[in-house]
């Protein structure tokens, strides 16, 4: 059962991470689960502060990140088709089998729906960037987050005395 639990977590902490990458898995929630999945194998200790410190943070990154995208595009004047855009850019730049579409497709769908609220191309190249930027920080955030879980992982799964099987 043990190593079940274990490969859960694990398996939940690399969700996260693509999580943070992906608009529709909570990346940090999803790690901070892989966590608390760790914690119920014997063996492995963490303490209730740490865990329920972890998912405050967790937490606390969960809600910047709607905050932040719409900071960015506000900023620069960008609409909430600009914000919309962005996402929907983010997804096709992920399937799409261009190199950099991940980086590329929030920028373009930004444009695009940027376009489509205001036919004023300078205006929107300008929210577009904006809604880009947002995007990117909001990503940056999740991403280091779920990858110091993974880091927290490691040491307490190496810190680990039990038996596997």
């Amino acid at each position: 059962m043990e190593l079940f639990l274990t490969l859960l977590a694990f398996f939940l902490i690399l969700l996260g991470i693509a999580g943070s990458f992906l608009p529709v898995i909570p990346g940090p929630l999803t790690s901070w689960a892989g966590l608390l999945v760790l914690h119920l194998t014997a063996g492995v200790e963490m303490s209730s502060t740490f865990l329920i410190v972890t998912l405050l943070i967790s937490v606390f990154i969960y809600i910047l990140d709607y905050i932040i995208p719409a900071i960015g595009t506000k900023r620069f004047g960008g609409s909430r088709l600009g914000m919309i855009g962005t996402t929907l850019g983010l997804i096709v730049g992920l399937l799409s089998p261009i190199p950099f579409g991940i980086v590329i497709g929030p920028f373009i769908g930004a444009l695009v729906g940027e376009m489509i609220h205001r036919n004023d191309f300078d205006k929107a190249i300008k929210a577009a960037f904006g809604s880009f930027l947002g995007f990117v920080a909001s990503t940056f955030m999740k991403f280091i987050l779920s990858i110091i879980f993974l880091g927290f992982f490691i040491v307490k799964l190496s810190g680990h005395s039990g038996s596997w099987f």
